[in-house]
């Protein structure tokens, strides 16, 4: 199956930070999807393009790696100023011409779309795939070891020769805003939380914990079987994102 073109583009943060972007147009300016990646995660990835693929059906679709990651400048703060990321990546939309934006995140860029929607706000609805709720999460083996890698020198060096990701030394300081309190303030923009039965990483109560603090419009999908963001995301389940995302209308 031949995946659909992207184009390339390469925005500016608020900040300063160059962010290696693609457009892949579907033929109507109606619909402008955001989609954001993971940690260590690209939008060059097979996984990431096979999704943009999907959702190129219903929509034009805008990708992009976050700070430190793949081409992106910057060193990744895992979370905290990925919102201005976020945000360049929505202006770039917005300055294509599409005229409903929806932002698309998993596992990190889930937590990212949630604050972005939050505290940037401007987008007509968030989906949020495979997040986290709350910072700091060590339950599951996979997460004590995404802590060794961002925490320690010699993690943060084996990330970056694995997967070219490049972390920030300094910790936050502050503390920012947490997904679960951050969700409160998304309303009324209409908001999708997705998670899997069977994920490695943030068990289902991350979900629950997100849509009791979110408000109305919302909806909660417990997918069984579903394992972990971009890698475990099957087509049909992308497409249903995908339909959901074209029926829904901001407040």
């Amino acid at each position: 199956m031949a995946l659909a073109a992207a184009y390339g583009a390469m925005l500016r943060t608020a900040d300063g930070v160059r962010i290696d972007a693609a457009h892949t147009p579907n033929g109507s300016l109606d619909l402008g999807v955001v989609v954001a990646h993971g940690f260590t995660g690209t939008w060059r990835g097979l996984d990431t393009r096979r999704i943009v693929h999907v959702l190129s059906r219903f929509g034009g679709v805008v990708s992009f790696d976050f700070r430190g990651h793949g081409r992106s400048g910057g060193r990744s703060t895992v979370g905290d100023l990925e919102v201005l990321d976020m945000d360049a990546a929505v202006k770039h939309a917005r300055s294509i011409g599409y005229r409903r934006i929806v932002t698309l995140g998993f596992s990190m860029g889930a937590a990212v779309a949630v604050r972005h929607a939050a505290l940037h706000r401007g987008v007509d609805a968030v989906v949020a795939v495979s997040g986290p709720a709350r910072w700091y999460y060590r339950g599951t083996k996979p997460m004590r070891q995404v802590h060794w890698a961002i925490e320690r020198w010699h993690g943060r060096l084996a990330v970056r020769l694995a997967k070219r990701t490049r972390i920030a030394v300094e910790g936050w300081d502050p503390v920012p805003l947490p997904p679960h309190e951050a969700v409160a303030m998304i309303a009324p923009t209409p908001l999708l939380i997705v998670h899997g039965d069977r994920d490695p990483f943030f068990p289902v109560e991350h979900a629950y914990q997100l849509y009791e603090s979110a408000g109305e419009p919302k909806e909660l999908w417990i997918e069984p079987g579903y394992g972990h963001a971009e890698a475990a995301a099957t087509p049909d389940l992308v497409r249903r994102i995908g339909h959901w995302i074209s029926r829904t209308k901001s407040a």
